[in-house]
């Protein structure tokens, strides 16, 4: 029977201890040994690690072999994929894209004046946001899926930011030029990205901390529609939970009214019902996406008919009619201004396309097609560049109008089109009808619509799967909620990159064990029965070996070399003769990496160890002889399996005793 000692240090039955170690003495290598890779030149090795590093998808395998004229729509192509899949389109698809289309226009056009309002600009830049960036979008995105318009999370940031640097009230002008001035640098900033194929950088925000900062910012932009929902007219510039709060309680008694109060509750409970049905039955989702429209129609008939606006409450107002008009001549290009346009465009430019990207990867698994990061960043830079000159607030993809028009059957980007000619249509014809439209309805339907941002599913997966993401989940929701959503952005970047580092300087290294009656070598925590083999200790590392973690790695297996001499000596064993270090995952090693194995073998040598290294890789093995190393530790002393070194430890040892 099996006895659980200290270290999970495991002793088997005789039978079958004996039984291992004959097949392990027995194993034979078939001659095999551990290989030298062919040495490459300083450019080759340069030009390797930079296709590695900006083009390790090969985007230019499909110009191979072809001819000149090809290559040149090929390249159109890359850039403009409506000029690929545009060749097949066909009246079915077309039916398609414009139910969806008209779906999402219907529910785009009241969410833009709402998250226009919450980004402090007036509701017509919201639809200026949903006419020429979709347009763009439509020809250059990959995503069949991704709908383009403001969003709620950006716009929060946005009029978090630029608050700060002028009243979106008494400076307006000069607010509304630097809005288009992050808007410009955040398609600037999208564009670098996606041209230097520099897409990976987004990957730096994880994304357990993307769900607690979304939740978050869903739950700091529901708080702060209570002031449109209960017509308080004196309400706070902070966004924390705890100002917000006392904002909304500290007006009860004079500042609540009681019409908006009633109207914006009724629609609201109509908008979750409406939801709540269509989630449960996914075959009427038009219920769910047209009752935003209904909403806005029905509310605004009542208070122009009977005139509420008169007792107190709120209503949009006057819309201006006409298209986008230009406003390159607004943007900072230069002056004290310019910088803060700058940080505040790429900060908003980082949070559109992490959105983006994940709201299309999402769409892209589920139909089954790959989607191009860099060709998405280009994209969104491009089509906020050319908003930016057109009256436009920072546009990105939409989760709430995304998922609309997947579930409306949508086939290409066409529904994009389709809704930015509605919402043109509506910049011509019918902005004014939006006068009498209450604020109350639009606060409603900006709460429907960051709800579904609250994903406790995906939080409590996160906290089952890895406490250390809960954690950066944790972080960055807390930082939103009761800070800002600059402080939750900035410890949601700060735990994603802890996590890196302590992955990077705290690698995983384990205690290998033998299966009995095999040759096989396993984790001893994960395979309790693995035998532990008398006078070896078997260490597996489970990483690149680093100036980061060299010393913890050497000061891990010397620690692990003490408690195994402690165990010996407490069973009355033998005491530890080899070290084998499995490097099979040992992926690369820095001079400060090999430095620090030739330290540990010195060590080892002046307790009478030897070190056995097991098939380290090709580019461990070119450092390991450009260092000489190799010589040091000598060829004989190279195992291509662990179940080799055992068996020549075996060897010796049966050679030892033979003399």
């Amino acid at each position: 029977m099996m006895k659980n000692y200290p270290l999970s240090y495991q002793a088997v039955d005789k039978e079958t201890e004996a039984e291992s170690h004959y097949i392990l003495s027995q194993h034979n290598s078939n001659g095999y040994t551990v290989g030298a890779p062919p040495k490459k030149r300083l450019t080759e090795e340069f030009s390797h690690t930079f296709r590695e590093f900006f083009f390790h998808d090969d985007p230019l395998y499909q110009y191979k072999d072809k001819s000149k004229i090809r290559q040149c729509w090929l390249g159109l192509q890359n850039f403009f994929p409506i000029l690929e899949w545009g060749r097949r389109y066909n009246l079915k698809m077309f039916k398609g894209d414009l139910i969806a289309g008209l779906t999402i226009a219907s529910l785009c056009i009241p969410q833009d004046i709402g998250y226009a309002k919450l980004a402090n600009v007036d509701p017509r830049y919201g639809l200026y946001t949903s006419f020429v960036p979709p347009l763009i979008y439509a020809l250059m995105g990959s995503s069949r899926d991704v709908a383009i318009g403001p969003v709620a999370v950006v716009s929060l940031l946005l009029a978090e930011f630029l608050r700060r640097e002028f009243d979106p009230t008494k400076n307006k002008e000069d607010y509304l030029r630097l809005a288009f001035t992050a808007t410009f640098f955040a398609g600037l900033t999208q564009s670098i990205l996606g041209f230097l194929r520099l897409g990976f950088i987004v990957e730096y925000l994880s994304h357990a901390a993307i769900v607690g900062f979304t939740a978050g910012a869903a739950i700091t932009i529901g708080l702060q529609q209570l002031k449109g929902l209960f017509g308080i007219t004196n309400f706070t510039t902070h966004t924390d939970i705890v100002s917000v709060l006392h904002a909304v309680f500290s007006n009860a008694h004079h500042g609540w009214n009681w019409q908006t109060m009633l109207m914006g509750t009724i629609f609201l409970a109509y908008l979750l019902t409406t939801k709540y049905v269509a989630l449960k039955n996914p075959k009427i989702f038009w219920l769910a996406a047209s009752a935003p429209l209904i909403s806005v129609i029905v509310s605004t008939f009542f208070v122009y008919i009977t005139r509420a606006d008169k007792d107190g409450v709120k209503v949009v107002g006057h819309i201006t009619k006409g298209v986008n008009p230009p406003s390159l001549d607004l943007i900072y290009f230069s002056g004290p201004h310019l910088k803060k346009g700058i940080k505040i465009g790429v900060i908003a430019g980082f949070v559109g396309l992490t959105e983006a990207i994940a709201i299309g990867r999402t769409f892209a698994a589920i139909k089954d097609y790959q989607l191009d990061g860099n060709k998405e960043m280009l994209a969104s830079g491009v089509m906020n560049i050319a908003g930016s000159f057109t009256s436009c607030i920072v546009a990105t993809g939409s989760f709430s109008r995304s998922a609309v028009n997947f579930m409306s059957g949508c086939h290409t980007t066409v529904p994009n089109i389709v809704m930015s000619l509605i919402v043109l249509l509506t910049l011509l014809v019918i902005t004014p009808l939006f006068k009498y439209t209450p604020n109350a309805i639009i606060s409603a339907i900006i709460i429907n619509a960051v709800i579904g941002l609250v994903d406790l599913g995906a939080a409590y997966k996160i906290y089952k799967v890895d406490k250390m993401d809960f954690l950066a989940c944790m972080g960055s929701f807390l930082g939103v909620v009761f800070k800002s959503v600059e402080v939750g952005l900035l410890i949601s970047v700060a735990l994603s990159l802890a996590k890196i580092l302590l992955q990077i300087t705290r690698p995983k290294i384990f205690i290998l064990g033998n299966l009995p009656r095999t040759t096989t070598f396993r984790n001893i925590e994960q395979y309790p029965e693995a035998i532990r083999i008398p006078g070896v200790l078997v260490i597996k590392v489970d990483s690149a070996i680093y100036f980061a973690n060299a010393t913890y790695i050497r000061e891990k297996i010397l620690r692990w070399l003490r408690d195994e001499e402690d165990l010996n000596r407490h069973h009355g064993l033998a005491r530890t003769q080899h070290l084998i270090l499995e490097m099979s995952a040992v992926t690369d090693i820095d001079t400060s990496g090999v430095h620090e194995v030739e330290e540990l073998f010195k060590i080892l040598k002046r307790l009478y160890i030897q070190l056995e290294l097991v098939n380290p890789g090709p580019l461990v093995m070119d450092k390991l002889l450009s260092a000489n190393f190799i010589d040091l530790l000598r060829e004989e002393h190279l195992f291509v399996t662990v179940g080799d070194a055992v068996a020549n430890c075996f060897a010796k040892s049966k050679d030892q005793e033979e003399a």
